[in-house]
C-alpha cells in the first residue's frame, strides 16, 4: 500500500495536509519527548517524520489511560475507549483516514510498510494498567516493559532500514534486528519506571517487582512515604544495573542499522542511558526531584555518538 503519491490524503469527508499534519507531530514530540527528539533530528527528514507520526501514536495511545481526562474515568469506560482505539488503529491499516493524525500514520505505513502486531500489543500493554497495578516478578514486568516499549522498536525498525551490506552481499545474510529493538525498547522502559517512581505512587502503581523489594527489604508503604534509606538505596542500584544491562543489549544491533540512522540510535540510546546516571547523582531521591540529562550532556554526547556510529 502506498498512499503517499499527493500531498494530501481524502477521507471520506474531508482532505488533510500531509505537511501541516506533520508539522504538528514534530511539535508534539519536540514537547513531550526532548531527548528522543534530538535524535530524530539527526535523521534524513523522511525517516524522522515517521519516527515523529509513530510517536505520536504511541502518545495517544498512552494518554488514553495516562491523561488527566483519562483519571476520571472508570475502568469500564477506559476498557471502553481501548477497544475503540483498537478498532481505529486497524482502519489505519486498512487504510481508512478519520483525521489528520490518521492521515500521517496511513502515509508512514506507505512509504514505510510495517506490521500491525506491535501497535496491538502496545494497547493490550496499556490493557494491563487497567487493573494490573503490580507486579510479582521482573519476568511479569517484562511482559510489560514489551508491550508499551519494546513494540516501539519493532514499529520503527523498518523506518531505520539496514546497513545494504548486510542486505546485498551474495555471502552475507540478513541480521534481524528485533531483538535488539526490542531491548531497547525494554531499557528505555525500566528507565521512565525508575525515574517516574515518585508519580506512579501518586497514581497507585507500583512497577519495581515485589520479589525485589521484599529480597532488599523495603516495603511498598516505605515506598509510598518516599523514604530514602540504605535500604532503597540498594534495591535502586540493583535496578539500575538491570536498566544497564538490557541497554547493552541493544547496543549489539546498532551496527546492522543502515548508515543514516547509527548516529541517531546512538545518540538516543546514549542520552537516555544518561537518565540513569542522573538517578545516582541525585542520591536516588526520586520521590522529590526529576532525573533529566543536562543540555551541555546533550551538546557533548553528539560528536562522540557520531564516532560510536562510525566505528563500532
Amino acid at each position: 500500500m502506498n498512499l503517499s503519491d499527493s500531498r494530501n490524503i481524502v477521507s471520506s469527508s474531508a482532505p488533510f495536509d500531509l505537511d501541516k499534519a506533520y508539522e504538528a507531530c514534530r511539535r508534539e514530540t519536540a514537547k513531550w519527548a526532548k531527548t528522543f527528539y534530538l535524535g530524530t533530528l539527526l535523521l534524513p527528514p523522511a525517516k524522522r517524520r515517521a519516527i515523529w507520526a509513530i510517536y505520536v501514536w504511541c502518545r495517544r495511545t498512552d494518554e488514553l489511560m495516562d491523561s488527566p481526562e483519562a483519571m476520571k474515568r472508570t475502568v469500564d469506560e477506559l476498557s471502553r475507549r481501548l477497544d475503540d482505539w483498537e478498532q481505529k488503529t486497524r482502519g489505519i491499516f486498512d487504510g481508512k483516514v478519520n483525521d489528520s493524525l490518521d492521515a500521517v500514520l496511513v502515509d508512514t505505513i506507505g512509504h514505510f510498510p510495517m506490521e500491525i502486531k506491535p501497535y496491538l500489543d502496545m494497547i493490550e500493554g496499556q490493557r494491563m494498567d487497567l487493573n494490573l497495578h503490580r507486579y510479582q516478578t521482573f519476568e511479569d514486568l517484562k511482559l510489560y516493559c514489551y508491550r508499551v516499549a519494546g513494540t516501539v522498536g519493532l514499529m520503527t525498525q523498518g523506518v531505520m532500514g539496514l546497513d545494504p551490506a548486510y542486505t546485498t552481499a551474495p555471502w552475507s545474510s540478513s541480521p534481524d534486528p528485533s531483538d535488539a529493538a526490542i531491548a531497547l525498547g525494554i531499557a528505555n522502559q525500566l528507565t521512565n519506571i525508575l525515574r517516574d517512581v515518585g508519580e506512579d505512587r501518586g497514581r497507585g502503581r507500583i512497577y519495581i517487582p515485589q520479589e525485589d523489594l521484599i529480597k532488599f527489604n523495603y516495603s511498598e508503604e516505605e515506598l509510598i512515604a518516599g523514604k530514602i534509606n540504605s535500604n532503597w538505596k540498594a534495591l535502586m542500584a540493583f535496578q539500575l544495573a538491570r536498566a544497564r544491562d538490557w541497554f547493552e543489549r541493544s547496543e549489539e544491533g546498532v551496527r546492522w542499522l543502515s548508515s543514516d540512522a547509527r548516529w541517531p540510535v546512538w545518540t538516543s540510546l546514549r542520552l537516555y542511558r544518561g537518565i540513569l546516571d542522573a538517578i545516582e547523582r541525585l542520591d536516588y531521591d526520586v520521590f522529590n526531584n526529576r532525573a533529566y540529562v543536562k543540555g551541555w550532556v546533550k551538546i557533548i554526547n553528539l560528536p562522540v555518538s557520531y564516532l560510536i556510529a562510525q566505528y563500532r
